[in-house]
């Protein structure tokens, strides 16, 4: 396949729109099942850069959750304790524990499931049948992978009126070192980001607190690999090889920070014991609880509890998640890895990032304000590291 024609480009006014190789090459991707769009490959081929190296960073199979070219996180197949299966809506499921490809994903779509509706999916590895089970629960859009076993591709195939996109990517695919894309007519060239994030970025250590652990390590490159993807301004939080609250496309650093902090307390209220015992009704479905949930715990539009709402989602009246219990509950994190694609330009970050239990920092430094930067951080006695590196993505 040459050439892949799009039913349209970003919008619906935007035709004719397709896929092609410059080269006259053929594509790298094979469309398995139904009709993937402009912003399907885009998100398609983006997360599948990030779990390819994920994978080859950890050697353990990742999963990429994408929604509007970001990661809503990204994960590795680490195994899953039993509040967060259950916050992930993945207990009881069989085979899970045999198939890291599968915790991969549980972990990825789990993580921010609010942005994890209607995204599409990466696989670093060939889809087998308990991953593509737990696909088929979920409202998506589509999914790529290096291969699909029989039973898998059979499995996805039936998605969504048997519309659901399924592309095969060619593992062995290497991208020319040069890249282009046209914006108002005039061609853009650079050279590709092909810089290697591994624990040699983090030798740099220049707070008082040097304790770096292997875990640390971990989660770190874990955040700095999700951020190469992401839409810049981005910050990521990241922890137990996952990424739990992901920043993209802000104008500023600390509304970056602030969001993804957000997200990532959560992503760890989500597992408290409150909201883990909610007393749904059997009949709504997961994306409305996890809009329920996410109300509860945050207060957003609608205060779930209050008289005549409660009822509509719950067979008993649940006790409100206090502010105070929630503040309690987030004081006891702690080892949470942070990365950013530029440095921090004020000690407001390290302050807000220290709310959400961060203890590890990466960022490339450079600002004129670094000293306020590692002051705060010595102050919350965080490992800060500067990395040289900045990873902006447009």
């Amino acid at each position: 396949m040459k050439e892949f024609e799009l039913k349209y480009g970003c919008n619906p006014n935007q035709k004719p729109a397709r896929i092609y190789m410059e080269s006259g090459d053929e594509l790298p991707v094979k469309v398995l099942n139904g009709r993937p769009g402009y912003i399907n490959f885009l998100d398609a081929l983006n997360s599948w850069q990030l779990v390819k190296e994920l994978k080859e960073a950890f050697g353990i199979p990742a999963a990429a959750s994408f929604k509007h070219v970001s990661p809503t996180s990204a994960a590795l197949g680490l195994p899953l304790d039993e509040k967060l299966k259950r916050a992930c809506f993945v207990d009881g499921v069989k085979g899970l524990d045999e198939s890291p490809l599968a915790c991969a994903y549980a972990r990825a779509r789990g993580t921010d499931r609010m942005c994890s509706f209607g995204d599409f999916v990466a696989l670093s590895d060939v889809c087998d049948v308990t991953t593509a089970k737990l696909i088929k629960r979920e409202v998506s859009d589509g999914v790529i992978a290096p291969g699909y076993t029989d039973g898998a591709l059979e499995i996805l195939k039936a998605k969504r009126n048997g519309t659901y996109n399924v592309v095969e990517i060619d593992p062995a695919y290497v991208p020319e070192p040069i890249e282009r894309k046209q914006v108002f007519g005039v061609t853009f060239e650079q050279k590709r980001n092909d810089c290697k994030i591994d624990a040699s970025l983090f030798r740099n250590v220049v707070t008082k607190n040097k304790d770096l652990p292997e875990s640390a390590v971990r989660d770190l490159i874990v955040s700095l690999i999700t951020l190469k993807y992401t839409q810049s301004n981005s910050v990521c939080y990241a922890v137990d090889g996952q990424a739990i609250g992901v920043g993209a496309g802000q104008q500023s650093r600390i509304h970056c920070t602030r969001l993804a902090g957000t997200k990532a307390d959560t992503w760890f209220l989500r597992q408290a014991d409150k909201p883990l015992s909610l007393p749904f009704k059997k009949d709504l479905g997961r994306p409305e609880r996890d809009n329920v949930i996410d109300s509860y715990i945050n207060g957003n539009e609608t205060d779930v509890t209050a008289d005549g709402v409660w009822q509509n989602f719950f067979t008993e009246r649940p006790e409100p998640f206090t502010k105070e219990e929630q503040k309690a509950f987030l004081a006891s994190r702690s080892g949470v890895a942070l990365g950013s694609d530029a440095f921090f330009p004020f000690g407001d970050n390290v302050e807000r990032a220290a709310m959400s239990g961060v203890t590890y920092v990466a960022e490339p430094g450079g600002s004129i304000r670094d000293d306020d930067v590692i002051d705060t951080a010595d102050r919350h006695g965080m490992v800060v590291a500067f990395t040289g590196i900045r990873l902006f993505h447009h």
